[in-house]
């Protein structure tokens, strides 16, 4: 059984995209890539080019629409479909409330207009019965005649007073006599009817109106995820923001992928779930959203993206699925959002453009939601997770045999400025051999401090 995800866009070259300044650099310009452009635009980009008809990814309509074929759509909701369901009809009404609350407005309109039409229709004749047997219909024009139900003539007479009866409402013309028991005992039946008719029904529709789902609205997630170095690691990146002042109460995410799975035994398991770690155990999965957040999930070993490289990113199938939870803080009830991620919205060497920035002439932080989706390019290694970690372990293996031939040759000439194991920094760089000159140091040291002030006064 294949999983039901898309596949890898088609090959070909693409056209490279305008250059734009990136306003929250300092001076730097650099090409500023959508959100909505894919890793294969990127890539096609850098790599060099051949020569042979254009073809852009949005012109095949075959791909757009293999990538529709997802678990989770970008709105939260799930593609799945529940057939073969023994006794579905009586488990669906055994929890009446909650199968009210989770259908369609115009039903549970419909179903409200039709809950009082009937009780009003129905006690109607029940009224009308009992006029009809006792004879007030017949007698309607002998004043000396003393009925159930005075000022009922018809059906619609009836109709108009169950409406009263039902709803308290009483405009003084029609009333019950003490003549009838039985007008007097249905009287009773119909008021008590009435009240819990319309507690439920305002119940539910207060329910629907006030439910955590519509919460999940104002929350979030970028169209693309961003793999690039970050601390010297790689690692996935996805942001996420509200758009409410009334902030989520212990918001936490966590994330899953969904990808096949082939066991020891040669089971194939096609939807199984590997698990996303986005900083559980340092408690960064746990979200102070007052403005939008980038959750970093480090590719590491355990990670399912640890042997993906670029070229192996969309020859996989899987789906990133994104789970954010958190408590409302006007209703006090827990609200879920979701959103996916497929290989062909995942892209590599891409970093997020910064849209939070102080604002001087009224002191406040400002949020442009506008780049929420933007994404820069920056220098990343076209290899897997798993081959710069071999790499790095290489290099460290050959720095240290060359520290130990260079140990008796080296050592002693660096005695004539300055001692060995110390080593002077320079605008966080190491230096062990340069020419010391105090005044440019201090010069140099005392810019980059009073640039850096300037940064923290425009940007977060």
């Amino acid at each position: 059984m294949d999983t039901p995800f898309a596949e890898g866009p088609p090959n070909g070259r693409l056209p490279s995209t305008s250059d734009d300044a990136d306003m929250m650099e300092n001076e730097n310009m650099e090409t500023k890539i959508g959100s909505q452009e894919s890793f294969t635009e990127f890539m096609a980009q850098s790599l060099p080019q051949k020569p042979g008809p254009v073809i852009h990814r949005r012109a095949d309509r075959h791909y757009s629409k293999r990538m529709r074929r997802r678990l989770v759509y970008k709105n939260g909701e799930v593609n799945i479909t529940q057939t073969n369901i023994r006794k579905r009809r009586r488990r669906y009404l055994a929890d009446i409330f909650t199968t009210l609350v989770d259908i369609k407005w115009r039903y549970n309109l419909l179903l409200f207009a039709l809950a009082f039409i009937l009780s009003w229709l129905m006690f109607a004749v029940i009224w009308w019965l009992i006029s009809f047997s006792h004879g007030d219909l017949e007698n309607s024009s002998n004043k000396n005649w003393k009925p159930c139900v005075k000022e009922m003539y018809s059906f619609t007479s009836a109709l108009l007073f169950s409406i009263e009866t039902q709803h308290t409402i009483g405009y003084g013309a029609r009333h019950t006599t003490e003549e009838c028991p039985e007008a007097i005992t249905v009287m009773m039946i119909q008021s008590c009817f009435g009240v819990i008719c319309q507690a439920m029904m305002t119940g539910i529709v207060f329910a629907k109106l006030s439910r955590p789902k519509k919460r999940a609205e104002t929350l979030m997630f970028s169209k693309n995820a961003c793999i690039c170095k970050q601390d010297g690691d790689l690692c996935l990146l996805i942001r996420v923001g509200d758009m409410r002042k009334s902030h989520l109460v212990e918001a936490h995410v966590r994330a899953v992928v969904i990808k096949r799975k082939i066991t020891k035994e040669g089971e194939v398991l096609p939807l199984y779930q590997f698990d996303v770690d986005l900083g559980y155990d340092e408690g960064r999965d746990r979200l102070f959203l007052v403005w939008p957040v980038i959750l970093v999930h480090k590719i590491n070993e355990q990670s399912p993206f640890w042997e993906m490289a670029p070229e192996d990113l969309h020859r996989e199938q899987f789906e990133l699925i994104v789970i954010l939870e958190g408590i409302v803080e006007s209703t006090g009830m827990t609200t879920q959002a979701r959103s996916s991620y497929l290989p062909g919205e995942i892209l590599w060497g891409h970093r997020f453009e910064r849209l939070v920035t102080f604002q001087k002439e009224n002191g406040q932080y400002q949020i442009d939601f506008s780049r929420f989706h933007n994404t820069l390019p920056m220098d990343t290694p076209q290899y897997s997770a798993k081959e710069l970690s071999e790499m790095s372990d290489r290099g460290h293996q050959n720095l240290a045999i060359d520290d130990d031939e260079e140990v008796t040759s080296v050592g002693s000439t660096k005695h004539d400025k300055f001692p060995s194991p110390y080593v002077i920094k320079r605008h966080g760089y190491a230096q062990t051999d340069f020419d010391y000159d105090e005044d440019d140091l201090i010069s140099q040291e005392s810019s980059v401090q009073s640039r850096q002030t300037n940064e923290s006064e425009t940007l977060l």
